[in-house]
């Protein structure tokens, strides 16, 4: 078969810019801790060809700081083509000093406070290909 399956953590928007390093978002912003960094396993659309796994990032501020979050896909999700399933849809969360989780919009501007973490979840692709 002519294909393959999507590639995993793929930072593609529109400057199809990669992923910055976890030691140079340490570097450059040391007022947060990056607490986890991983693929996002099963968040590709499922198909011939299965899409690609998103990633989740878990920052945790260390001092507060204003925070603006532009992001796609995080209502209706990646589709699928020619039969394949649509990926996974990205999420945006807030956790709170108290463990109070707080799911926040795609695109949101807010003050985070020290103590209190930020969890991206990036969407997965859509699968191409009927299964």
């Amino acid at each position: 078969a002519d294909g393959h399956p999507g590639a995993s953590a793929v930072q593609v928007h529109m400057t199809n810019t990669r992923a910055t390093d976890p030691e140079v978002l340490e570097q450059r912003y040391p007022e947060l801790r990056l607490e986890r960094f991983v693929i996002r396993r099963g968040s590709g659309g499922k198909g011939k060809f299965r899409g690609g796994n998103g990633t989740i990032r878990e920052m945790k501020f260390l001092e507060p700081r204003k925070v603006s979050i532009l992001s796609e896909r995080r209502i209706y999700p990646p589709y699928g083509m020619a039969g394949g399933n649509p990926g996974a849809r990205g999420k945006n969360q807030l956790v709170k000093k108290d463990g109070q989780l707080v799911n926040l919009r795609g695109k949101v501007e807010r003050v985070i406070r020290a103590g209190e973490t930020v969890i991206i979840k990036t969407p997965g692709g859509g699968g191409f290909g009927s299964i």
